[in-house]
């Protein structure tokens, strides 16, 4: 239990060493409340906010998370999202969201932690020699999300990564990628969807990108790509927030489709929307003529201790 006992005669406890020559370790009450001297974890790093007794530490690029006094506790909760991919051009998939891996209890020590995060794959235009980019790897005490994988492109399925990016009907149909690989371990997103069947059937419809939360859905008419992913909520820094929706997917014509909540890009004929920075969100697809692909959203890492009495 944590120290009941905030003052004693006016004097902060923090700033008490001694009552009747005894110790506060040789304490255990004063006038039946706890008085325990419980010590509370202090750290730097990031962009530092308070949620009732917890500091949350918010890194939207990477940097270093340094803890300078250890709390009897000695535990963090950590959300951990990788970059998003890039959506594919010429009839391409949407991209998947970056890796999602989030837990409450991970023991540390005092001393100074490397956070990195990771980019967003870069969008390409006409001609792509391939899929769209991978999003990079973010990282935070040897736990590791993996990027989100590209979307795919004419005659070319979609990649793995944190969650798959979509495939393309164009020349095949090609599947979505995985985001469940022996490559991508533990599991840290969903699939992308496939492109529409039949060969060659315009315009071409192809997968959105999967999203944290969910999957997308492979398409069933080469007129109709679809959504990215929904991506996951979470509520580490206090209130609920969703990131790492996957991107939507395009056809060769007007429309696309739409983004995964949580950052994912819309697909489109011409220029596809960008995944939003630091949430890992995949960009969108694109289709031909003048196709520019969605870049995918940076990650972020968010760190979260107790820093006084709950």
């Amino acid at each position: 239990m944590a120290n009941q006992v905030e003052k004693l005669n006016t004097i902060a406890i923090a700033d008490i060493e001694k009552v009747n020559t005894l110790t506060d370790d040789n304490i255990e009450k004063i006038n039946t409340l706890n008085f325990e001297g419980t010590a509370y974890t202090v750290a730097t790093g990031g962009t530092i906010t308070t949620d009732g007794s917890y500091k949350v530490h918010t890194f939207n690029s990477s940097g270093t998370f340094t803890i300078t006094t250890l709390g009897t506790d000695a535990v963090v909760q950590y959300l951990i999202i990788a970059g998003g991919g890039a959506g594919g051009s010429v009839e391409g998939g949407g991209a998947g969201a970056g890796g999602y891996r989030t837990a409450a209890g991970m023991g540390v020590s005092a001393t100074s932690y490397a956070v990195v995060v990771g980019g967003g794959g870069a969008g390409h235009s006409y001609p792509p020699s391939a899929q769209g980019n991978n999003g990079s790897d973010s990282s935070f005490n040897s736990i590791t999300s993996a990027g989100g994988g590209g979307g795919g492109r004419q005659s070319y399925a979609g990649s793995d990564g944190g969650s798959g990016g979509g495939g393309t009907q164009y020349g095949g149909p090609f599947a979505g990628g995985s985001g469940n690989t022996p490559s991508v371990s533990p599991s840290q997103g969903n699939d992308g969807g496939d492109g529409a069947p039949g060969y060659n059937t315009s315009p071409y419809a192809s997968g959105g990108g999967g999203g944290a939360g969910a999957a997308a859905a492979n398409a069933t008419s080469a007129s109709v790509p679809t959504a990215g992913g929904a991506g996951k909520a979470s509520s580490i820094t206090g209130a609920s927030v969703t990131r790492a929706g996957g991107g939507g997917g395009s056809k060769r014509s007007a429309g696309g489709g739409a983004g995964g909540s949580g950052g994912g890009g819309a697909g489109a004929q011409g220029t596809a929307t960008a995944g939003t920075v630091n949430t890992g969100g995949g960009g969108g697809g694109a289709g031909y003529p003048s196709a520019v692909s969605g870049a995918g959203g940076s990650g972020v890492v968010i760190i979260r201790y107790l820093f006084q009495a709950a």
